[in-house]
C-alpha cells in the first residue's frame, strides 16, 4: 500500500494517491477490482501476500481502507480504517466490538434515525442501555455522564438531517474525564471539513454512501480509529460477522473519494450563496 506522509501532502493528494498503488503486472494507474472469493496460497500454510478468503481480506477493500485512514488521520501508518456493507453495519461492528451487555451508551437526541433504531430495537434487547441527551448542551452531557458509568459517548455532528452541531473538543474532554469512548459520526462534514480524531475523538464512523461515495450508486460504511486494540476488535467483527463491503462497492467509494475535496468546495459555495440570498429575503425571518 502507498503511505502518504501527512506532513508533506494535502488532503486532495492523499485522496488521490493513498492506497492506490500501480498494478504490479500491467502498470494500471487505477487499482483493479479483485472479485475473487479465494486466493491460492504460495505453499501449504503460507498465504500469498496475506490474502486467503475475501470476507476477511481483499486488495480492493484494503486500498479503500488505507485511503480512508489517510484522510481521517492524516497518515494511514498511524490509523486504522475498516469498511462495511453499510453505515449501520459499521456502527453495529463498532458497538459489538467496544461494548458488552449491560454497558451504557449516551447518544445525541437527533442522531440518524437508523442509528437510534439500532440502539433501541436491535441492541437494547441485547442489554445495551442508551440514554438520549442534547449534545450541544454540555451541562446535560455532564449530568448524564455523572449519573452512571458510560462506555461510550456517541455524537453526530452535523446531524442528519437537522444539521445541529456539537463541540467535539469539549465533548472529548468530558469523555476523558469520565473514561468513556467518544465516537463521532463524521458523515456529513467528511474529513475534508472536519477531523474529529485530531479534536480528541476516539473513533469516527461514516456512511460512505453519502459524500464519500458521492454518486448515489453505492452503499457502505467505515470505522476509523488510532486505538490499535479497538481496531483489532473491529477488524475481528468485520471478519467474524461478515458485514464487509464488496470489491465493487470498495472501488466505487475509492473513485468518489478522489473528487471529495472539489465536490465539498462546491457544496460549501452553493450553500453559502443560498444562505446569503435567504438572509436578505424580506419573506424570511431567520436562516
Amino acid at each position: 500500500m502507498t503511505f502518504i506522509d501527512k506532513h508533506n501532502s494535502g488532503f486532495n493528494t492523499r485522496a488521490i494517491h493513498a492506497g492506490q498503488d500501480l498494478d504490479p503486472v500491467y502498470g494500471a494507474v487505477v487499482p483493479p477490482i479483485h472479485l475473487s472469493s479465494t486466493y491460492a496460497p504460495e505453499a501449504i500454510g503460507k498465504l500469498r501476500k496475506g490474502y486467503d478468503y475475501g470476507r476477511g481480506t481483499n486488495p480492493t477493500r484494503d486500498a479503500l481502507q488505507n485511503q480512508i485512514a489517510a484522510l481521517e488521520t492524516g497518515n494511514a501508518e498511524t490509523g486504522f480504517a475498516y469498511t462495511f456493507s453499510s453505515g449501520l453495519a459499521a456502527e453495529t461492528a463498532l458497538l459489538m466490538a467496544a461494548c458488552e451487555p449491560g454497558d451504557r451508551v449516551i447518544v445525541g437526541n437527533d442522531v440518524y434515525g437508523g442509528t437510534y433504531r439500532l440502539l433501541d430495537k436491535v441492541l437494547r434487547p441485547w442489554k445495551l442501555e442508551h440514554q438520549v441527551v442534547d449534545m450541544s448542551n454540555l451541562d446535560q452531557v455532564r449530568e448524564a455522564l455523572s449519573a452512571g458509568k458510560a462506555r461510550m459517548l456517541w455524537v453526530e455532528t452535523p446531524t442528519n438531517p437537522m444539521m445541529h452541531v456539537a463541540d467535539i473538543a469539549a465533548l472529548a474532554e468530558l469523555a476523558r474525564e469520565f473514561d468513556a469512548l467518544l465516537v463521532v459520526d463524521n458523515t456529513f462534514a467528511t474529513p475534508y471539513l472536519q477531523l474529529p480524531l485530531q479534536l480528541g475523538a476516539d473513533v469516527v464512523v461514516h456512511s460512505t454512501t453519502k459524500y464519500m461515495g458521492g454518486h448515489s450508486d453505492t452503499i457502505g460504511g467505515a470505522v476509523v480509529t488510532e486505538n490499535e486494540e479497538l481496531a483489532q476488535a473491529v477488524n475481528f467483527q468485520q471478519f467474524a460477522a461478515g458485514a464487509s463491503n464488496s470489491p465493487l462497492d470498495s472501488y466505487l467509494v475509492t473513485r468518489g473519494l478522489k473528487t471529495l475535496g472539489v465536490r465539498m468546495d462546491r457544496h460549501v459555495s452553493n450553500a453559502t450563496a443560498i444562505a446569503e440570498w435567504l438572509s436578505e429575503h424580506p419573506g424570511v425571518e431567520a436562516v
